[in-house]
C-alpha cells in the first residue's frame, strides 16, 4: 500500500540523515547482512558484473524491487570513478509472504542482486579501481520491519584473465532469464491480462506472476492462467486506484517453487480470450483451488454435527420429523426452514468477522468465543437448553411432540449454527483461512456452503422419505431420549462456565451463573403457567431485555485478568516471533501449536498427541524446542501468524525439522504417533 511504503521511505530518509551507518549507531549487526562482490577483471570499454550478496537471519527477510503491498527494494547511492556507471539492478525470483491479508514479495533465505558495471574505455590495464555504495534496504520479521543501511566497498581490477570470483556462476543462474519475445497486454473489466509467449512444452508447476510496475494490480487476488498454445495468458485483478494508462510492463514469472523463472516485458496488444484454464491444485497465493474449497467447507460443517452441543439439537429435530402423521410437505418445509436459518447464522457470523478485518480488527473464524460477554451470553443460552431438553418449560421449536412449525425449525437452525462454529475442525481450516484472503463474493460462498454442511443432515431427512423411515417410530421413549440429551448439554453449559472463568476469573464466572440461574428460574416458572394452560411467553419476553440490561452493566465490571494457562508435561515456552526465529536459530527441531481452551479439536489433540509422556519423552531425546501459542483470547500477532499461514482459526500445528527448512502443516486431527515419530526422524 502507499502508505507503507511512504512510512518505509520516511523511516528510511530519518536513518541516513541522522546515522552513516544504523547498525553501528545501534552498536548491533544487521538483520541483514550484506557485502558486494566483484566479479573482475574488467575489460577496459566493456562491463563487470557486481553483486549485493544478502544474507538474513532467520525468521527475517527482504524486498524484491517491487514489494507488494508493504515494504521496500534495495536503494543505493552510488560513488563511482569520473566515467564509471551502474546499470540496473537483476533480481532472482522472489518468494509470496501474505500477512494479514497483504501480500509481499520477499527473500526468506540468502540471495544475490546483481548489477553491470560499465568501465570506462581510457582505464589502463591492471588499475584496480576502489568503488563504493551507501546501500538501503527494509528487513522485516512477520511482526516488526528495521531500516537497514550500510557503506559497502569493493575493487575492481581492470584486465584481461578468467573470472575471480566462480560464486557469479551460481547467482547468475537464480537470475531468470529474458524472454526473447515482447509479451502483450490489455485491461478488460477491472482486469490485466497478460500474455506471454511460453512454448507449450515448458513445464509449469505452481506460477505467480510479479509485477515490476506498483500500484497496478490487486496483489493479494487469486491469479488465474490460461494457455493458448503457446502463449501462456495471466489474468490478474486491478488495484482500485489503477492508472490504465501504462504504456509497458516488465516483471517476472514464477515457474514452480524451486526458484525458477523467466522475466518479461510487455506493450499494449491483443491478448487471447480464450483458452483453458491450467489448475495447479493450489492457487499461485498458497490457496486452494476454490472447488476443493467448497468441498472442505461441506463437508467441515458436516463434521460439527457430532460436537456435543450440536448433536442433541439435531437429534431431537431428527425425531420430530418421526411423529406420526407428519406428512411429505411438512417434512420438507421444515428442512427448507431449518437449512435457511443455519445458512443465515453462518453468513451473518462470515460477514461480522470480514467487516471487522476490513476495519482493521485482527480477529479470525470464531472470534464470538475470545468476548467474554458473548460467553456468558453462550452460558445463558446452554442453560436454556438443557432446562427444556430436561422438560422444565416447553420450547416449540426444539420440541419432539409438538407440529411442525417453519419458524420454529428456522430458529432452530440460527441456534444450531452459533453454537457450531466456535472451533475449526477437520477439512474447515483451509476454506476460512481461505475465506480471510478471497474476494468478499467467494468468501461468503464459503461462509454458506459450510452452514450447508450443517445442515445438510436434517435437509436430508426432510427430502428422502427412505431416510425418515429409518428413525424409530415415535413412542414414550421418546421423553426419555429427550432427557437423556440434556446430559451433553449440561456438559456444554459446565465447559462455558469453565470458559468463562478463563476468560474473566471467577468473578466473571459467579456473576455469569447468577445471570443465567435468574433466567433458569424464570423459565420453570414459564413452564408451570404452560403445564398450567397459562401463556407463559409475557413472562419470558419481560424477562430476557431486563436480564440483558443487567449483564451489560454488571459484567464488565467484574472481568479479572485471564487466568495463566497451567503448564503440561511438553515444557512449552509462550508463541511469539521472536522466540520462533530464536527457536529456529538454535538448529533444533521446532513444534510450534496454537490453541483455545473454547476449542474441542484442541483439547482432543493435546490429550491424544501432545501432553503424553511418550511424546514427552521423543521430544527430549530429540532436543525438540516446543512454542504454544494461546488463542482463547484475541491475539492480534497470532491472528496475523494464522492468516500468513491460511489458517483461519485454531488448531494449527507446524513442525520446523533440525537445521532449517520450510515447516510442515500438520493435519487438524493427531495422532498418538505423529508427534513421535515426527521427533524420532531428527
Amino acid at each position: 500500500m502507499p502508505v507503507f511504503r511512504c512510512i518505509a521511505a520516511l523511516l528510511a530518509l530519518l536513518t541516513a540523515i541522522f546515522s552513516p551507518s544504523l547498525a553501528a549507531a545501534q552498536g548491533r549487526a544487521n538483520h541483514i547482512a550484506a557485502e558486494l562482490v566483484a566479479e573482475g577483471p574488467a575489460t577496459p570499454g566493456g562491463t563487470v558484473d557486481l553483486a549485493f550478496v544478502m544474507k538474513p537471519e532467520p525468521g527475517w527477510h527482504g524486498y524484491w524491487a517491487n514489494p507488494g503491498d508493504a515494504g521496500y527494494g534495495m536503494e543505493l547511492t552510488w560513488s563511482l570513478p569520473e566515467g564509471w556507471s551502474a546499470g540496473d539492478l537483476s533480481y532472482p525470483v522472489p518468494q509470496t509472504l501474505l500477512i494479514s491479508g497483504m501480500m509481499n514479495h520477499v527473500y526468506e533465505g540468502p540471495y544475490a542482486v546483481l548489477v553491470p558495471l560499465s568501465v570506462p574505455s581510457n582505464v589502463r590495464s591492471g588499475a584496480i579501481i576502489p568503488i563504493s555504495v551507501e546501500a538501503n534496504w527494509l528487513a522485516c520479521t512477520d511482526k516488526i520491519c528495521v531500516p537497514e543501511q550500510a557503506l559497502l566497498a569493493a575493487t575492481v581490477k581492470v584486465g584481461s584473465g578468467t573470472a575471480t570470483e566462480a560464486r557469479f556462476d551460481g547467482w547468475r543462474a537464480d537470475i531468470p532469464p529474458l524472454i526473447d519475445r515482447a509479451a502483450s497486454f490489455s485491461f478488460d473489466n477491472n482486469t490485466l491480462r497478460i500474455g506471454i509467449p511460453l512454448p507449450a512444452t515448458l513445464e509449469i508447476a505452481a506460477p505467480h506472476l510479479f509485477l515490476g510496475e506498483t500500484g497496478l494490480i490487486d496483489y493479494a487476488a487469486p491469479q488465474t492462467f490460461r494457455r493458448e498454445g503457446d502463449m501462456l495468458v495471466a489474468e490478474l485483478a486491478l488495484a482500485k486506484d489503477a492508472d490504465l494508462s501504462a504504456k509497458a510492463i516488465s516483471g517476472i514469472l514464477k515457474l514452480d517453487d524451486a526458484g525458477n523463472g523467466v522475466s518479461f516485458a510487455g506493450q499494449p496488444g491483443s491478448v487471447p480470450q480464450g483458452g483453458e484454464v491450467l489448475e495447479f491444485g493450489a492457487a499461485s497465493n498458497g490457496i486452494p483451488a476454490f472447488p476443493l474449497l467448497l468441498g472442505m467447507a461441506l463437508v467441515g460443517g458436516l463434521l460439527l454435527n457430532i460436537m456435543p452441543c450440536v448433536f442433541p439439537i439435531l437429534s431431537l429435530k431428527a425425531l420430530s420429523l418421526a411423529r406420526a402423521g407428519e406428512s411429505e410437505a411438512e417434512a420438507q418445509r421444515e428442512g427448507l426452514a431449518y437449512t435457511a436459518g443455519v445458512i443465515l447464522a453462518c453468513l451473518g457470523l462470515g460477514a461480522l468477522m470480514l467487516a471487522l478485518r476490513a476495519g482493521g480488527a485482527e480477529i479470525g473464524w470464531a472470534f464470538q468465543l475470545q468476548e467474554p460477554g458473548v460467553v456468558a451470553a453462550l452460558l445463558v443460552l446452554a442453560v436454556a437448553i438443557t432446562a427444556n431438553f430436561a422438560g422444565l418449560y416447553e420450547l416449540p421449536s426444539l420440541s419432539v411432540s409438538g407440529g411442525g412449525q417453519p419458524m420454529g425449525a428456522f430458529g432452530t437452525g440460527l441456534l444450531a449454527a452459533f453454537v457450531a462454529t466456535p472451533c475449526t475442525g477437520p477439512f474447515m481450516a483451509a476454506a476460512m483461512g481461505a475465506a480471510l484472503l478471497l474476494p468478499a463474493a467467494q468468501a461468503m460462498l464459503l461462509f454458506a456452503v459450510l452452514g450447508l454442511g450443517i445442515a445438510l443432515p436434517f435437509f436430508a431427512l426432510g427430502f428422502i422419505p427412505a431416510l425418515r423411515r429409518l428413525l424409530p417410530r415415535p413412542g414414550k421413549w421418546m421423553s426419555v431420549f429427550r432427557k437423556v440429551m440434556a446430559v451433553p448439554m449440561a456438559l456444554t453449559a459446565l465447559a462455558l462456565g469453565w470458559l468463562a472463568w478463563r476468560l474473566g476469573g471467577w468473578q466473571f464466572l459467579l456473576a455469569a451463573s447468577s445471570f443465567a440461574g435468574l433466567f433458569l428460574l424464570v423459565l420453570v416458572i414459564a413452564g408451570r403457567r404452560q403445564r398450567a394452560g397459562q401463556r407463559a411467553w409475557p413472562l419470558v419476553a419481560g424477562a430476557v431485555p431486563v436480564l440483558a440490561i443487567g449483564c451489560v452493566a454488571a459484567l464488565p465490571h467484574v472481568m479479572a485478568p485471564p487466568v495463566a494457562a497451567e503448564a503440561g508435561l511438553i515444557a512449552a515456552q509462550p508463541f511469539s516471533e521472536k522466540a520462533l526465529a530464536e527457536a529456529r536459530a538454535s538448529g533444533k527441531p521446532v513444534f510450534v501449536w496454537f490453541t483455545a481452551d473454547w476449542c474441542l479439536t484442541c483439547k482432543v489433540n493435546e490429550g491424544v498427541a501432545i501432553e503424553r509422556e511418550e511424546t514427552k519423552q521423543a521430544f527430549e531425546k530429540a532436543g525438540v524446542v516446543a512454542l504454544v501459542g494461546d488463542w482463547t483470547r484475541r491475539d492480534p500477532a497470532i491472528t496475523r501468524f494464522l492468516t500468513a499461514h491460511g489458517a483461519g482459526g485454531v488448531p494449527l500445528y507446524l513442525w520446523y525439522p533440525a537445521g532449517g527448512g520450510e515447516p510442515q502443516q500438520l493435519p487438524q486431527v493427531l495422532t498418538p504417533s505423529t508427534l513421535t515419530e515426527l521427533a524420532g526422524a531428527n
